[in-house]
């Protein structure tokens, strides 16, 4: 849809929302990202995978992969408190395919880094991570982590620095806490991380569909007319 078209059908969809709720769509928009992104590879407790993009949601960060070799992702809607419907969720769930390695060849193909939060003798402390590069977060299955080829096709590993006796953290406890610490300092730096002005729009009007009722369906006659 060309750029006039689009202001033109978000123009019409905002007559059936209130001006609250489209200020609203305006100020998450401005404030979502795609410079660092989330992965989560064979996650299999809904309470997790719903806590992991209700963060993602939380922090701004717009875009999801979500990898199912051996589980299915299922979140659950009464954690989510429907933050999922304003993601944008990327599934690689495709039978006789290595789904790791499809999704880290399309984010590498769009110049992610991928980092991997998994024990290992050359992590880097999550203080130190360098956030200049576009950064695709990787989080693996609650009980045996991420996959040995997302080891190998990992570009840097991740550790979250701790003082007690455990060794690690829940998954979505891993992601709220890299999620904060990465975010904060993006809006703290010079870093071009914002949306850029069309993304916002398709955002937008995306977004402005989901709020209304029969949005599709609004658009579809506004289109045809």
């Amino acid at each position: 849809m060309d750029k006039s078209k689009r202001s033109s059908l978000i123009e019409h969809l905002r007559e059936f929302a209130t001006e609250e709720r489209w200020q609203k769509l305006v100020e998450v928009a401005e404030l979502r990202t795609r410079h660092v992104t989330v992965v989560v590879e064979d996650i299999y407790q809904s309470h997790n995978a719903s806590a992991v993009l209700r963060s993602c949601d939380g922090f701004g960060i717009q875009d999801v992969y979500i990898i199912e070799n051996k589980n299915d992702f299922d979140a659950s809607s009464q954690v989510t408190i429907g933050a999922d419907q304003w993601l944008t969720l990327h599934r690689y769930k495709k039978p006789g395919t290595n789904n790791t390695e499809a999704c880290f060849n399309t984010l590498k193909a769009k110049g992610y880094k991928i980092i991997a939060t998994s024990p290992h003798e050359k992590d880097a402390n999550l203080n130190d991570l360098s956030i200049s590069d576009k950064t695709a977060l990787v989080f693996g299955s609650e009980i045996d982590g991420i996959s040995d080829r997302a080891k190998e096709l990992a570009d840097g590993f991740l550790k979250i620095p701790m003082t007690g006796f455990s060794e690690s953290f829940n998954i979505s406890v891993s992601a709220a806490i890299c999620l904060y610490n990465i975010t904060r300092r993006l809006r703290d730096s010079d870093i071009t991380w914002k949306l850029t002005e069309e993304e916002q729009e398709e955002l937008k009007l995306e977004w402005l569909k989901r709020s209304i009722k029969a949005g599709d369906q609004l658009e579809r006659a506004f289109l045809n007319r």
